[in-house]
């Protein structure tokens, strides 16, 4: 069957560059695809990575990974806003008669490109550049053959470019990103998802040595230890923590030292009065212990009775004649 496009789409047209077509059309994706065709629908008008992500619904750091992807192909050259100048026709051509083309004037000097600036987030690179890299530095070759033995399995083209990222763009050394995996698989988050974020919040606290990774692989097992401990004494079913509730153990275990036993006894006491566990609840009882130095179950005892002891109690009367008076046996019929 044949095709041939609708004659009345014609009437409105924008223009696209034939390189697009003859270079990239076969190992551009779906999205750098999408995302470059709305761009040059808008090219009168400046283009930023939030009307775009808005536009087509999809996320806005894959947008600027297709946008990354187009500048380095030479298709896209970034601009501020200040200096945005459209490099072509405008949208909306209608079509119109073929006039003969006058004869142009002396053309003004072209004004000087802007440097392009790279995105926050690298782009990851291609499967080509990765086994360049791996051919050119045993130090990547090892990355890679020892990341499979770790995790135990083949990893994949996009993980490897994500090694490749962690390593090239976020200045991580091979020695720091396979002490990072070997952590994330004794946790059982052996994922490239997970140890790839874990591995950019270390870019940025700046953990780039042998030993600032060991430091801080000893702080998030001491974390992860103190949950352990609080998952066992509120009776909390294994799970993966939240952020809040990391940092509510630490502070019970690691920085108050308070015991299991009396993790249970603040549990214990959390249930009877709200009928549900609520860690900020339970850390409201801790942090009144850790003021008053209660360290033992004896002594959280012995404070809970000198506070009830404290507490005025209600005075019981059988006063018959007030009862009588108050017509409670009025309805009552004896027999």
């Amino acid at each position: 069957m044949n095709y041939h496009i609708n004659p009345a789409s014609w009437y409105s047209v924008f223009a696209v560059p034939c390189e697009l077509v003859d270079k990239h059309l076969k190992l551009a994706g779906a999205v750098q695809l999408k995302v470059l065709l709305w761009a040059l629908r808008h090219n009168d008008q400046p283009i930023n990575d939030e009307a775009i992500a808005t536009a087509l619904h999809i996320q806005r750091a894959d947008v600027s990974d297709a946008m990354l992807y187009w500048q380095e192909c030479g298709l896209l050259i970034e601009q501020n806003e200040d200096e945005y100048i459209p490099t072509a026709p405008t949208s909306h051509l209608t079509a119109a008669p073929a006039e003969s083309p006058a004869v142009p004037a002396a053309a003004p000097p072209a004004a000087p490109k802007p440097p392009v600036k790279l995105l926050s987030r690298p782009q990851k690179a291609d499967n080509a550049f990765v086994a360049r890299r791996m051919l050119e530095s045993d130090e990547i070759c090892f990355l890679m053959e020892e990341a499979q033995q770790i995790l135990g399995r083949l990893i994949n083209n996009g993980e490897s470019a994500t090694l490749l990222m962690l390593h090239d763009d976020y200045g991580l050394p091979v020695d720091v990103i396979i002490m990072l995996i070997q952590y994330a698989v004794g946790i059982g988050k052996g994922n490239l998802r997970y140890i790839e974020k874990v591995a950019i919040n270390w870019a940025d606290e700046e953990i780039f040595t042998h030993e600032q990774a060991e430091a801080k692989l000893r702080l998030l097992d001491e974390r992860q230890q103190a949950w352990h401990t609080v998952e066992q004494a509120l009776s909390i079913e294994r799970r993966s923590p939240t952020q809040r509730e990391i940092e509510y153990a630490n502070r019970w275990v690691t920085e108050w030292k308070f015991p299991a036993e009396l993790l249970h006894e603040a549990y214990e006491r959390c249930v009877d009065q709200t009928g549900k566990v609520n860690l900020r609840y339970i850390n409201k009882i801790l942090e009144n212990w850790q003021q008053k130095g209660v360290r033992s179950l004896e002594q959280a005892r012995q404070e809970q009775t000198e506070k009830a002891a404290q507490q005025p109690q209600k005075q019981v009367t059988y006063d018959i004649d007030s009862f009588e008076k108050s017509g409670v046996f009025d309805d009552l019929t004896w027999r």
